[in-house]
Formats: structure tokens, sequence, C-alpha cells
């Protein structure tokens, strides 16, 4: 995304947020989409975060064989890595793939079909009414499921650690549960905050701005989840250096 496009995607979200109509217009747009983007990918990410703690697990019980190290360690490890980064991170990038394609094709086809302008000829604020129920349910929704997903990631290395015999129930349970710094969900939080930020509006605006016909709109489908996932990723760094 080179600076004029950053540009025009900077005065796509400041027309998000002007001139709203009725909001009871956009309350049933809001759940849909709540339903659509948390609901809808329950399933996907509870398999994945599974699956991602309980390999984690043993990865991380294969690498510590000394002596020394007490294997109460291994739940602790699994817990903060599920917590600050793989949670938050993975999901998100799943999501970019799942949802930002079906935002930026959604968008792109009512471009390409004229559904934008005809909404634009009678009066509606075509920006708000497509994107502000998405943007609403992303921010709402995107935090949830990571909260969700660090869950089943801890539950996964339980599973997966107890079940291979790498680490025994009790040594498990009391890793995760020493030393535990509440901070660090806070700080997941936030990055889920803006992970669903970036996950509706980047293929909103990669949507939006469509010219062309149906080649043209899964080149824009493509271009938002490669781009999303990028941002998703420099964003992390920032806001793992500002609040760590």
């Amino acid at each position: 995304m080179n600076f004029t496009n950053f540009g025009k995607y900077l005065l796509l979200l400041k027309a998000v947020f002007r001139k709203p109509e009725k909001f009871k217009i956009y309350l049933k747009a809001i759940f849909q989409q709540m339903d659509f983007i948390g609901v809808g990918s329950l399933g996907l990410i509870a398999i994945i975060s599974t699956f991602i703690g309980a390999v984690m697990t043993l990865q991380i019980a294969f690498q510590l064989v000394s002596d020394f190290i007490p294997k109460t360690i291994i739940g602790s490890v699994t817990r903060d890595s599920s917590i600050l980064e793989l949670s938050p991170t993975i999901t998100a990038i799943v999501l970019a793939g799942k949802i930002g394609s079906a935002i930026s094709s959604e968008i792109g086809t009512m471009r390409v079909s004229e559904q934008i302008d005809a909404l634009e000829i009678m009066g509606i604020n075509s920006p708000g009414y497509l994107i502000l129920p998405k943007l609403i349910a992303g921010i709402t929704m995107v935090p949830l499921l990571v909260i969700f997903a660090m869950a089943l990631s801890i539950t996964g290395g339980y599973f997966g650690g107890t079940l291979s015999g790498a680490v025994s129930p009790a040594e498990y349970i009391q890793g995760i549960t020493t030393d535990f710094n509440p901070y660090t969900i806070v700080v997941a939080l936030v990055k889920a905050f803006v992970f669903g930020f970036i996950i509706t509006t980047v293929p909103a605006y990669e949507g939006f701005y469509v010219k062309g016909g149906a080649l043209e709109v899964a080149q824009a489908s493509t271009r938002a989840v490669v781009v999303s996932c990028i941002s998703i990723l420099a964003c992390d760094y920032i806001v793992t250096q500002l609040l760590l």
C-alpha cells in the first residue's frame, strides 16, 4: 500500500464515520456481521487453536530436556506464548483469509455491478452503510474470538502434553497457574482490537475502489488478504513494542 493508497484509505475511513443515518438502520446489519465474523468462525478457530496448543506443548517439552529445569515451565511457556502471541496473531491471520476475502468480494461485486452508485444516488452515505457495521462487528467479535482461542490453546496444550506423557496433569496445571501476569491478557486484547479494525477496513477499501469486472474483484480479494496479513504482522510488532 503506497502513500496514495494510504491517503485514499484514510479518506474512506473519514467517510465511514461521516453523516450517519439513523442507527436503527445499522443495528440489523451489525448483528448479521457479528454472526458472520464471530459465530461463523468459531469452529475454524477452535480446531486451529486446540492443535496449535497441543503441538506447542510437545515442542517445548522436546526442547526442555535438562534435569535442572522443572517440567512446570512447559505449562508457563505454553500459557504466555498462547496469550501474548499465538492466539491473537494466528486468529487474526486466519480471519483475514476467511473474512477479508469475503468482505472484499462482496463490496467489490457491489461496485462493479453499480449498486454502490445506486446507493449514492439515493443520498445514502455508502461507505458508512456498507463498512461501519462490518467495522463495529470486527472490533467487537475478534477480541472475543481471541479469548476463546487462548482458552482452547491452553486446553489443547494440556491434552497434548498429558496424553503424550511429556508432562503430568499436575505439573502442567501448576505451570499455567504459577506467576500469571494478567497484563498479558490486556496486551492480547489491544492487539485483537487493532487486528479486528484491520481485518474489516483494509479488505473493504480494496473492494470499494475496484474498477473492471469479475477478474478485478478476484484480484482485489487476493490483494486484500495479502495487505491485511502484512498489516497485522506490522501492527503486532508496533503494539508489542509499545506495551511490553
